[in-house]
């Protein structure tokens, strides 16, 4: 049987907001499997065990670069340590560089984009030169560049921590700006149900049929009412899908709202600053006590 210590429950824990103990029995029926534990935990407790995994934790903002004809745009994260950093004249005017340098130049990646010349240095010596002066970590995470089949929306919201760019067919300004909008309120995963991935939708129906199963709904029932779980988790993370925030009837979903304006969506990025990345968090009174006992037993010797 995989050992299941301390560190291990401590970030099943953090991921769910499960208590202790009972992340504690999931990660010992999933035999260490921190994946599986999580599903057990959500088939116990429902919701609520993932509600901590949306949590953005590392601090930075979003640049976005966007031409006159709207036709060209690009987006790049740029992550710091600190939010005071983040509101730093220097830091925003690199991120801001970043998206032009990625509109104009379309680098590969981020080394290739870290190579490029930056006010007569490459970014990469301009990033040092930053950190230098900041006192501070810098990291530029990622970046997308969209050549628009239509024309593209930007939305920037609090506090530049979240960015959309939207590459809309038809329609017009003010149904771009409500859409990128949407996006930024309801973050969706992706524009329909292809681009949801299969593992996704596996966990979905597994999860769905071991509730049910354990509501003692009858064998012969479990899969239709996963399908219909399946059915109606794809509808919320889905853009088309979703029922559009500013909708009048509270019905009208995203999808219905682009036909009824003759237009349709070719794509759309959204960036959440610090979406994925756990945050160090410091235990000040463990760190000097520890110092303590160290410094004493450095005494003793």
């Amino acid at each position: 049987m995989a050992e299941i210590t301390a560190s291990m429950v401590k970030e099943l824990r953090e991921k769910t907001d499960a208590p202790m103990m009972e992340c504690k029995k999931a990660l010992t029926e999933a035999a260490g499997d921190l994946a599986k534990a999580e599903e057990i935990l959500r088939i116990k407790l429902g919701n609520k065990a993932s509600k901590a995994a949306a949590r953005v934790t590392a601090e930075g903002i979003v640049g976005t670069f966007l031409s006159a004809d709207g036709k060209l745009a690009a987006m790049v994260e740029l992550n710091c340590e600190t939010d005071f950093v983040a509101k730093n004249d220097d830091f925003i005017a690199l991120a801001a560089s970043l998206a032009t340098l990625v509109a104009e130049k379309s680098p590969a990646d981020v080394e290739a984009l870290s190579a490029l010349e930056l006010s007569g240095q490459t970014v990469e010596q301009f990033r040092t030169a930053l950190v230098g002066k900041i006192g501070e970590n810098i990291t530029i995470r990622r970046f997308v560049r969209t050549e628009a089949k239509g024309t593209v929306a930007s939305y920037i919201h609090a506090g530049s921590k979240i960015g959309v760019l939207i590459d809309i067919v038809g329609g017009d300004e003010q149904l771009g700006k409500d859409l990128a909008m949407h996006i930024a309120a309801s973050k969706p995963k992706s524009l329909d149900s292809s681009g949801v991935s299969a593992d996704l939708i596996d966990a979905e129906r597994r999860i769905a049929i071991e509730k049910a199963r354990e509501a003692g709904k009858p064998e012969e029932m479990l899969e239709k009412i996963a399908e219909g779980t399946v059915q109606k988790f794809l509808k919320e993370v889905t853009l088309l899908g979703q029922v559009f925030v500013k909708a009048e009837d509270g019905k009208q979903t995203v999808e219905q709202l682009v036909k009824a304006k003759g237009a349709s969506i070719a794509g759309f990025t959204l960036f959440i600053v610090g979406e994925g990345i756990e945050k160090k968090v410091t235990d000040f009174a463990a760190e000097v006590a520890e110092q303590a006992a160290a410094a004493a037993a450095a005494a003793q010797k």
